[in-house]
């Protein structure tokens, strides 16, 4: 039975009621994006919007991510606060002049006189068998522009809560969000509402050995903690949460006791299930990795 004070949704719905808060509370927010408004979202988030919030806040926009993100861009310049929603992380790099060139940018070439208050969010990662076209991870490529902030929701309660914290930053933030992740339930608490964008969260305290990790590698991650913890092999999971400006603090703190890399395979994602279960970590693949570490300790 479900605790009374917690609140069993899937990510998809924790992404929905976010977005929905964002947009009761602030008459300033709007979402822009194609297929937002009469499909209700290429995933669903947004479903019902349209007919709730009116066509001046829920915007379908033409195919063309340059167009559209430079246009979320001067909404946030004139004041407004826009959550610009690209649909695939692949397609974001039709509009990658606009974010790096100007987005990014403007803070610093106006000496500190223009803030950028846009949100940019993008789904990204495998999605069960989308292939190589949809099924990129560009945050490795975002961590590394000087401007952006970049998160990583992997956790019901970051889908939940991120957005509303990342529309309070002066400056872009850019939100990453799991297509594998959507249909997953998960309990959040009942009043689970903005959250930390700042630092990296400790998921699961323990002192053998450090799995550090983000996005869908972190509910892989507690769950091979959970395997690994029968054979008396304690685990601390470190979800990553921001990717830019990275928290080198709470990572140092945990690889202190010991750290090893597990990385997908430099491959563009196969369609075929089994091999694209092969081309990324899986909980399997974490508990072995970790086994091997502990036996040659």
């Amino acid at each position: 039975m479900t605790d009374k004070t917690t609140l069993k949704i899937t990510y998809r719905e924790a992404l929905k009621q976010g977005m929905h808060e964002a947009l009761i509370n602030n008459n300033k927010v709007f979402l822009m994006g194609e297929d937002v408004g009469r499909y209700g979202g290429a995933f669903a988030v947004s479903k019902g919007f349209l007919e709730e919030f009116g066509e001046d806040r829920i915007m379908d926009v033409p195919l063309s991510e340059s167009g559209f993100v430079g246009a979320g861009i001067g909404s946030a310049l004139a004041g407004m606060r826009p959550i610009v929603e690209v649909m695939t992380v692949n397609f974001s790099l039709l509009a990658l002049d606009q974010i790096i060139n100007n987005a990014a940018t403007l803070l610093h070439m106006s000496g500190g006189q223009i803030n950028v208050p846009v949100v940019i969010r993008m789904n990204s990662g495998i999605g069960n068998q989308l292939a190589a076209q949809h099924s990129h991870s560009w945050e490795p490529f975002y961590a590394h522009i000087p401007g952006l902030k970049i998160v990583s929701a992997g956790t019901h309660e970051d889908a939940r809560g991120m957005l509303l914290t990342a529309l309070e930053s002066p400056d872009p933030v850019v939100i990453f969000e799991y297509t594998s992740l959507l249909n997953m339930e998960s309990e959040i608490p009942s009043g689970s509402g903005a959250v930390d964008i700042d630092k990296a969260k400790v998921r699961r305290e323990g002192k053998d050995l450090s799995i550090i990790t983000y996005g869908p590698g972190v509910y892989k991650a507690l769950a091979a903690a959970e395997i690994l913890a029968s054979s008396g092999i304690d685990v601390e999971i470190i979800d990553l949460r921001v990717l830019n400006p990275i928290d080198n603090e709470t990572i140092i703190n945990s690889v202190a006791k010991t750290l090893e890399r597990l990385c997908g395979i430099e491959v563009p994602i196969p369609y075929p299930k089994h091999l694209e279960d092969a081309s990324i970590p899986q909980k399997q693949d974490i508990v072995d990795s970790a086994l091997k570490m502990i036996q040659n300790d």
